[in-house]
């Protein structure tokens, strides 16, 4: 790790200011209000010209904010910085312009950033393919254990602007933060940071894995006491490697296995810290039991151990972690089981959207039927197949891209009974469970861990599950 010492900005004065806002949508619009009452001129500007646009311009307009719809392309005159929602892609003609005239590009992150005030509460800020939003939910119960003022914000459905300009007073914020927001980022420096997995995801925004990789890595930056990292996935320790950040600051890994010193891991069913004791390389801090961590399946341990990282960065007491993980539930559709029919267990991980995140899944059950399928999004499944092949006792295949599922099934795990299911309807996944019903017996798991988007037969991953938990319900009666 480099050493580089952190400069923030003078508070801006945005009276007059030309500021062009690329996007409306749940980060554009309040950006384009905070903008606007701070003084700054304010264009919006929108690829799409529909109903919902034209209302949320209605909106904007009644303000005096200038909307644009119909256009995202061309850069306004005289725009003096572009304030971009996360999702609009890097090589967007209306950033080539900006950049081309040595404009700044904030996102929306980066503008809750730079508007926080002097005493602000710190950030401890957590990216990665899978398990972002968990992590920071559990990060944000052990802080609150600890009785500190907190909130899980950033990409989880709390805006950060809110958060940051808001009158609730903090003493720290969980922060989920996406690749996307991190690479519209440039000045952000959390006090903690974790990169909790890499694997390919969204390579049609970034352009290539290392860009992506990148983008991740940039939560590093300028960390002031502790890079948390996986060791068991090396390319997040080579991330903390290449990131300049302040002087002692420490590399602090998080295993599923033993830990060394500057780590946490797993010592006989029990989380162990020896990275913020007294002596670390004799020293181990109990931090809590398996048992408390739900559900307790290997990646949501993995999950576990790096909110307790960034928690006790923090300074947070082990007791702390301990009941923040007990008060702990995780949302819906992530490994969440729906119910036991003729001695079947039937879980819903719904947000398992790619091979990563199926693969964690898949890891946590001994005997399963799998229930797999969707949009692959440029995804293959060989090695995902190939490393649960042993767990499978059937697979039950659902949506557009299931043939690339079933090729890589023939490949190699030709003795696993597959269903074809050639439906795309969302009546398909009744029948999905009926089928998986038949292949199972007493002990097994029925698992829909889909390992790819939604989109294809379902509105997002969320009505996905509903419908699996409503198709097992149905069985069940």
């Amino acid at each position: 790790m480099g050493s580089g010492k952190v400069t923030f900005s003078e508070p801006l004065d945005w009276q007059g200011k030309h500021v062009t806002v690329a996007g409306l949508g749940v980060s554009g619009i309040p950006a384009a209000k905070v903008l606007h009452a701070r003084g700054a001129n304010v264009t919006v500007v929108n690829d799409g010209d529909d109903a919902r646009a034209r209302e949320q311009a209605a909106e904007l307009e009644a303000l005096g904010i200038t909307v644009r719809l119909g256009d995202g392309a061309t850069l306004p005159e005289g725009t003096e910085l572009v304030v971009t929602a996360p999702g609009w892609k890097p090589d967007k003609p209306l950033f080539a312009a900006a950049r081309e005239a040595g404009l700044e590009i904030w996102g929306d992150v980066e503008l809750a950033w730079r508007l926080r005030g002097p005493d602000a509460a710190p950030w401890l800020a957590i990216t990665g393919t899978n398990g972002k939003t968990t992590t920071t939910q559990m990060l944000a119960s052990i802080l609150k254990a600890a009785g500190l003022r907190t909130a899980a914000v950033g990409n989880i459905g709390v805006s950060l602007l809110d958060a940051v300009l808001g009158d609730e007073q903090y003493d720290v914020l969980a922060v989920e933060l996406s690749s996307y927001q991190l690479h519209w980022a440039p000045s952000l420096r959390a006090h903690s940071a974790a990169v909790l997995n890499l694997a390919p995801d969204h390579l049609d925004w970034h352009g290539s894995m290392e860009a992506y990789a990148a983008d991740k890595g940039r939560v590093y930056e300028g960390n002031r006491v502790a890079c948390v990292y996986n060791v068991a996935d090396k390319a997040t320790e080579d991330l903390v490697r290449e990131a300049d950040v302040e002087e002692g600051c420490r590399a602090v890994g998080f295993t599923l296995g033993t830990p060394g010193p500057s780590q946490l891991g797993v010592v006989e069913g029990i989380l162990v810290d020896r990275a913020f004791v007294e002596d670390r390389h004799k020293n181990a801090q109990e931090l809590a039991e398996i048992s408390d961590v739900n559900p307790p399946a290997p990646h949501n341990i993995a999950n576990a151990l790096a909110a307790a990282a960034l928690a006790r960065a923090f300074g947070v007491p082990a007791r702390a972690v301990r009941d923040g993980l007990r008060d702990f539930t995780p949302d819906a559709h992530r490994i969440a089981h729906v119910a036991d029919v003729a001695a079947v267990a039937y879980v819903d991980d719904s947000k398992a959207t790619n091979t990563h995140a199926a693969e964690a899944s898949l890891a946590a059950y001994e005997s399963i039927v799998w229930i797999a399928g969707g949009l692959a999004k440029g995804a293959t499944f060989d090695e995902l197949v190939a490393k649960s092949a042993k767990r499978l006792r059937g697979v039950v295949l659902i949506g557009r891209d299931r043939a690339l599922i079933r090729e890589a099934l023939a490949r190699h795990a030709p003795e696993v009974p597959v269903v074809d299911l050639d439906r795309t309807d969302t009546g398909a996944m009744l029948a999905a469970v009926q089928e998986a019903s038949r292949l199972a017996v007493a002990g097994d798991t029925v698992l829909l861990a889909p390992a790819c988007a939604s989109m294809d037969m379902f509105a997002n991953y969320n009505k996905r599950g509903d419908a699996f938990a409503e198709a097992v319900r149905e069985l069940g009666s």
